[in-house]
């Protein structure tokens, strides 16, 4: 029996982390071991625990962060509150393998102490870039700190190997996301109206906005752009998921909530949860901001993405994304050529790139086959060049 660990902060990672996650748990040779942390505790975003107590997996360790501010400083504070607790958490585990995925500030601790305790990493989307954001360095920084990475594209695979990651650790299984948008049960619009709001009875946008972390002081004034944009297009309702708990979301979340008592086209969720986002994704005439949703699970769905500024920039995307900068005219160009006739025929076609094979399936038995054989934390450096 391998005990299997498995990190989750927020309430996206979460979602794409459950196939795996209840496939861990259903195995008869894994024990899982799953440790909730970041803003997963945390009313103003959503106290979204509760999701994961509603799903029924075994919480074995809470670990708060208190996120009380979203400064530079703050998020200091809260990072060194999360690995104190993952020190004690990890020191009473007794782990063979830590899952994480992405690029956080909270995963990113979990890798330290993980290192620190010698457990074996499995890595989940690494490989990515993402130049607008301090996410990228963060990203890249786990991945040397992993022993075994699950890409969700041949390119991030091959850029994997290109970091000095030797070959026969690096695999393409795919995007855990996209593979929920082929497993889950979606509710009708009706369902959406009864559960969520009835403006989703009516031609609707989903709006999601995170601060550009590698930018300064620059989310608010950024923000204000795309909602004048959305101001002036009143055919449409939005429904608006709130920014993550980055440094200036506070100030992004301000805003939706300004806009959305102000306009009655308009509402805001802090968590919609997993088959709720996914079943407004389903429906929407097309994504706005700058969430990785857009670019990873939204061309599954064959509909339009607006991909806003430089969050994203670096990602590999599909056709049917259209990406644009910050200010009002740009924006106002892309939202026009995203919902023109003939784009979104265009988009009904596109092969989304993420799209792996039984992507969960495939990461455990590799997982599993090569818990096996023993997997080293020692790793050699392979160079590229010649």
């Amino acid at each position: 029996m391998y005990k299997i660990g498995v990190v989750t902060g927020t309430r996206a990672e979460y979602g794409l982390l459950k196939p795996l996650i209840e496939k861990i748990n259903t195995d008869n040779e894994l024990e899982l071991c799953l440790i909730v942390t970041g803003a997963h505790l945390e009313e103003k975003f959503g106290n979204t625990i509760c999701e994961i107590i509603g799903d029924g997996y075994p919480i074995a360790y809470r670990i708060p962060m208190d996120l009380k501010s979203d400064t530079p400083g703050g998020l200091c504070v809260s990072m060194s509150k999360e690995l104190t607790g993952l020190a004690d958490a990890f020191e009473k585990a007794g782990l063979d393998l830590l899952f994480l995925l992405g690029d956080r500030y909270e995963t990113l601790i979990a890798a330290i102490a993980a290192m620190m305790f010698r457990v074996p990493i499995a890595h989940l989307h690494g490989g990515e870039l993402t130049e607008g954001a301090v996410d990228d360095a963060i990203r890249h920084s786990i991945s040397k700190m992993s022993a075994i990475h699950f890409a969700s594209t041949e390119i991030y695979a091959k850029r994997l190997k290109q970091m000095g990651e030797e070959p026969e650790r690096v695999f393409n299984t795919g995007a855990l996301g996209v593979e929920n948008i082929k497993r889950i049960p979606y509710l009708t619009r009706e369902e959406l109206c009864d559960r969520f709001s009835p403006l989703f009875d009516n031609p609707y946008i989903m709006v999601t906005y995170h601060p550009v972390t590698l930018e300064k002081n620059t989310a608010e004034s950024q923000f204000k752009e795309l909602l004048q944009v959305i101001s002036e297009k009143q055919e449409y309702n939005y429904i608006f998921t709130y920014a993550n708990a980055d440094a200036e979301g506070i100030d992004i979340n301000v805003q939706i909530d300004k806009y959305v008592k102000e306009h009655k086209n308009a509402c805001a969720f802090k968590s919609m949860g997993q088959i709720g986002y996914l079943s407004a994704l389903k429906y929407t005439c097309c994504v706005v901001g700058n969430s990785s949703s857009g670019i990873i699970e939204a061309p599954s769905f064959h509909i339009p993405t607006v991909n806003i500024g430089n969050r994203q920039k670096g990602r590999e995307c599909a056709g049917t994304v259209v990406t644009c900068g910050n200010s009002r005219e740009e924006i106002t160009k892309a939202f026009e050529h995203a919902l023109s006739s003939e784009f979104l025929n265009k988009c009904k076609t596109i092969h989304n790139p993420y799209e792996g094979k039984d992507t969960s399936k495939s990461i455990l038995a590799i997982t599993k086959e090569m818990l096996a054989k023993g997997i080293p934390i020692k790793k050699r450096f392979i160079d590229t060049f010649e």
